[in-house]
């Protein structure tokens, strides 16, 4: 149940943020395999003294068409964010026509266990929507300093 965050400028389009939608949507199925059906995009339209950036970030120019895009979901390994980051900036490009320079992405990974929504069942064994066929292989990571598993910290602390 990925949640997309996307914030712009106010005065797009319905239009647009339809295709915007679409080519997020079609990255997180086509790279992290999500339910077709599994989509939650919210837009937040931003009056212009509300969304400061500078005209060259990282050496590039940024018009005010730039999107800044939070995408939240369960762990997943660094080639398949990297993977769906590169699809989510073809995608936007080819459904929305937005070019990779004003695309801005943060991924906010959480633990399985931190999402809910009516109707969803989740797989007990693998931590995912049941409908998902092929749930990535990233363990859990511990959440909090100290959990066994914490690099540099002994096993058997705090039992």
């Amino acid at each position: 149940m990925p949640l997309i965050t996307v914030s712009l400028r106010q005065g797009t389009t319905p239009q647009f943020r339809r295709l915007v939608s679409e080519a997020l949507h079609k990255s997180m199925v086509d790279v992290l395999k999500i339910p077709q059906d599994d989509q939650f995009h919210v837009f937040h339209e931003v009056a212009d003294d509300n969304l400061v950036i500078q005209p060259v970030v990282f050496g590039l120019r940024r018009t005010p068409r730039t999107l800044f895009i939070q995408l939240s979901f369960n762990r997943r390994g660094a080639e398949q964010k990297a993977e769906l980051f590169r699809a989510i900036v073809a995608n936007l490009r080819l459904y929305a026509d937005v070019p990779e320079e004003d695309v801005m992405l943060v991924a906010f990974e959480t633990a399985r266990e931190n999402w809910w929504a009516a109707g969803r069942v989740v797989d007990p064994a693998t931590g995912y929507d049941e409908r998902m066929t092929d749930v990535p292989d990233v363990p859990d990571l511990p959440d909090r300093p100290g959990a066994p598993g914490v690099p540099g910290v002994p096993e058997d602390r705090g039992r």
